[in-house]
């Protein structure tokens, strides 16, 4: 068990967080089992991310980007490690001790898309000294995914797969061809990825157990300053599959008065403005944000 654990590699995006990784970090050395490595992908963050000492090797990749080439930057980091097990953390997840060890474990035998718990901290919450259990008590879950206690569940939604922490065979992450970076900014690039790996009959599981903390962080709902990333990579996910993503999203865009809307498409009305923008930020903890990139689950 502990073999296939040690031979996970930990996955991670950053632009412009250093206070969020710097914790997500303090838990990946808190491990009970250190991962095999850390790849960072920095996206363009000024300052760069330096070079760090963790008690496990850490490499920083600096792919030539501008904007929020999500999809890219994960193949990047894919490129990069070494291990046979990729787990893709948010830089906004803090891991739980147990994390490591249960996908390690959960990956023995078993090829699947693999999701882990996410547990949302306040405002004011791992911004300095912490402790796992008092963190456990401060955070809440997320109120329609649905994780078990215990164990693997199947979940035969596609929509419901999200990037802020999964697990992946690093072969099977490349026989699915990575994500499609065709998506670039942000919005619908992990939907698509789940769908896909729907369509090459990978079974996505939700794994009970330990999984993460989510820091919190500045959240828009809607996000209106993705607005023309969001309409652009849903439309390259409308072709692709013939349905829409992100219907909460592109629902707010209309009653806002932004676009026209229709299940054939999807027309301009006009931009959002600035003071619309600051409307939508919130300053609670956002528990709609998990699922808006994807498919909505049924109230």
């Amino acid at each position: 068990m502990a073999t296939a654990a040690m031979n996970i590699s930990v996955l991670t995006l950053v632009r412009n967080r250093p206070g969020h990784l710097a914790q997500t970090i303090e838990g990946l050395r808190r491990s009970e089992v250190a991962p095999m490595e850390l790849i960072i992908v920095d996206m363009a963050s000024d300052p760069p991310v330096a070079a760090m000492e963790t008690p496990f090797p850490t490499r920083i990749v600096r792919p030539e980007t501008s904007g929020l080439p999500l999809a890219a930057a994960r193949n990047a980091a894919a490129r990069a490690a070494r291990g046979e097990l990729l787990l893709f953390l948010d830089v906004d997840c803090i891991p739980m001790r147990g994390l490591i060890a249960a996908i390690g474990r959960a990956c023995v035998g078993r090829d699947a898309l693999i999701g882990a718990p996410v547990r949302y901290l306040g405002p004011e919450d791992a911004r300095g000294d912490w402790e796992e259990a008092d963190l456990f008590s401060r955070s809440s879950g997320h109120p329609v995914r649905d994780f078990p206690a215990t164990g693997l569940r199947v979940e035969d939604n596609p929509g419901l797969f999200w990037s802020l922490v999964f697990a992946i065979r690093r072969d099977t992450f490349f026989r699915l061809g990575g994500f499609d970076e065709a998506f670039t900014g942000y919005g619908a690039e992990d939907t698509d990825f789940g769908f896909r790996a729907k369509d090459a009959q990978l079974p996505l599981l939700f794994m009970g157990g330990p999984g993460v903390f989510h820091q919190f962080h500045d959240t828009f709902d809607p996000p209106f300053q993705h607005f023309r990333d969001i309409l652009r990579n849903a439309g390259i996910f409308h072709q692709k599959w013939e349905q829409w993503p992100m219907p909460g999203w592109l629902a707010a865009f209309e009653r806002a008065g932004l676009i026209a809307w229709s299940e054939s498409g999807i027309t301009v009305l006009r931009e959002p403005d600035a003071a619309q923008i600051e409307s939508a930020r919130l300053s609670h903890v956002p528990f709609a944000v998990p699922a808006k990139r994807g498919h909505r689950p049924p109230a």
